[in-house]
């Protein structure tokens, strides 16, 4: 079941996206979002951060947010423009939570509601579920690691 906060962030989301008149104008706003996403140091571009089903090179890190205890944040890189823009959605979409909210976040609601499967080629919705599954698995590495 979806938490109140993930509702609010996922239909904030949905809420931009609908405001843009056509996809042109959304892929120019994933693109954005990609060009405006924090760089990854490259010390964190490891073979366990990289997305490997992913046709767009892409590394994901997670890590544990000092600030609050128990919450883990990400951070990404991709060599795409389009999935760069997808990474940074998913980045802010999943940081700042713990690792049962992120397992349990419905980013399949959120991709339906975006519209992305009609938009995007068939290898590239494969890549992005990569990305989540990756985001998943890099944050349940961190908190066995914090055991």
């Amino acid at each position: 079941m979806a938490t109140l906060s993930e509702v609010e962030n996922i239909d904030q989301i949905v809420e931009t996206f609908e405001f843009l008149d056509d996809w042109d104008t959304r892929y120019q706003y994933l693109i954005e979002l990609g060009e405006n996403l924090q760089s990854m140091p490259d010390a964190l571009k490891t073979e366990d951060n990289w997305v490997k089903p992913c046709m767009s090179t892409v590394h994901v890190a997670a890590q544990m947010d000092p600030g609050q205890s128990g919450l883990i944040r990400f951070q990404g890189d991709c060599d795409t423009a389009i999935i760069k823009g997808v990474l940074a959605v998913l980045i802010d979409l999943l940081s700042y939570r713990s690792l049962e909210e992120i397992r349990s976040m419905d980013v399949d609601s959120l991709f339906k509601r975006l519209h992305l499967e009609e938009h995007l080629s068939p290898s590239r919705h494969v890549g992005i579920y990569a990305i989540v599954d990756k985001m998943v698995e890099r944050a349940a590495a961190l908190m066995d690691a914090q055991h």
